[in-house]
């Protein structure tokens, strides 16, 4: 299949498309690098045997993405392209509104007047907000806390509405709850901006010395020892999920929503014990208060994937350690090339 991957040079997309090349699909990565280096195409392109073709290009350019449907021809889309981080939604929600809202709606215009109408959407466990139970089901009401959470929520309701205006669209959405994890290889992995938002890339960063202790926000939360519980999916098996999610494509799916996690819940504290034992670093940590929006527990009820997509994740915490940290103790500056042109 010919697949068109926006934001594939970023942490998920990189994989992902890795992932769909070794499945032997047709890859063009359209990728403004804006969170992303261009150097995770050149290391997938090494892992693969071959190079996705890329466009560096702007969701938003209309002209520039209408060029790359006529040049490529692609039958179906995954969509990574946003922005991500949650604290920088709260002081910049305009910038996240018109990249990641507007920005899928430019999408979705181009792709209609293609022809194409197959498409993978990559959401976010975020849409839940504070949930009034676990495990999480895909039914729960949605009720996202920030302005991040609160885009996908929109993109969610845009694509739900364009298909019940024209039924010829396939999509899958997939709410992720936490990836975490690299590539066995350690050739590709995540490269935040500054100071990581998300736990595992900042233990990896106490690990090789960037950083000088883990903080723990809060230990008094209702769970075993005190620190909050979320649910970890390794990157490989999050990419594995949207190979998962185009066969669901190829069988017409109309409008469907998948949670993609464990189903199994990790307290901060076990994953920096976990990554204690995987990498022989002493990981020092701090304790302090809990931060404003922090809910105690949160993972995924995965029966529906299991059951409709024929995906389950299959990597532990230990595994995810151990490949985030063979990427992290081989990058200690994560990708240095940064270069802006394609992968050859």
């Amino acid at each position: 299949m010919r697949i068109l991957i926006t934001g594939g040079a970023g942490y998920i997309g990189s994989h992902t498309t890795l992932a769909c090349l070794r499945a032997g699909h047709e890859i063009v990565v359209v990728d403004n690098l804006v969170n992303s280096k261009v150097e995770a195409l050149h290391r997938v392109a090494r892992l693969a045997g071959r190079a996705p073709a890329f466009a560096r290009v702007d969701v938003n350019d209309r002209e520039g993405l209408a060029a790359v449907f006529a040049r490529h021809e692609p039958e179906a889309v995954i969509h990574f392209a946003g922005l991500k981080a949650v604290g920088e939604s709260v002081s910049a929600p305009l910038a996240y509104y018109a990249n990641n809202v507007v920005g899928t709606i430019s999408l979705c215009r181009v792709m209609d007047g293609y022809g194409v109408r197959n498409l993978v959407f990559s959401s976010s466990a975020t849409v839940y907000g504070e949930p009034l139970k676990t495990p999480i089901t895909e039914e729960f009401p949605l009720g996202p806390t920030n302005p991040y959470g609160r885009t996908k929520h929109m993109i969610e309701l845009v694509l739900k509405d364009l298909h019940a205006a024209d039924p010829s669209w396939n999509m899958v959405v997939l709410r992720y709850f936490n990836p975490v994890g690299a590539d066995p290889s350690g050739l590709i992995g995540e490269d935040p901006r500054g100071v990581p938002n998300n736990l595992l890339p900042y233990i990896a960063q106490v690990g090789v010395g960037r950083l000088p202790a883990v903080a723990v926000f809060g230990s008094d939360y209702p769970t075993p020892d005190g620190t909050g519980i979320r649910d970890y999916i390794h990157v490989t098996d999050l990419a594995d999920g949207h190979l998962a999610a185009l066969r669901r494509l190829d069988a017409a799916a109309g409008y469907e929503v998948f949670n993609l996690g464990t189903g199994r819940g990790h307290s901060v504290l076990e994953v920096i014990s976990a990554f204690r034992r995987a990498s022989g670093c002493e990981i020092p940590c701090r304790i302090t208060g809990r931060r404003p929006g922090d809910i105690a527990v949160s993972y995924a009820d995965v029966q529906r994937a299991a059951e409709v997509l024929g995906w389950r994740a299959r990597k532990d915490m230990d595994g995810m350690c151990a490949d985030a940290w063979r990427w992290q103790r081989a990058n200690p500056n994560g990708y240095e090339a940064a270069g802006d042109s394609g992968p050859e």
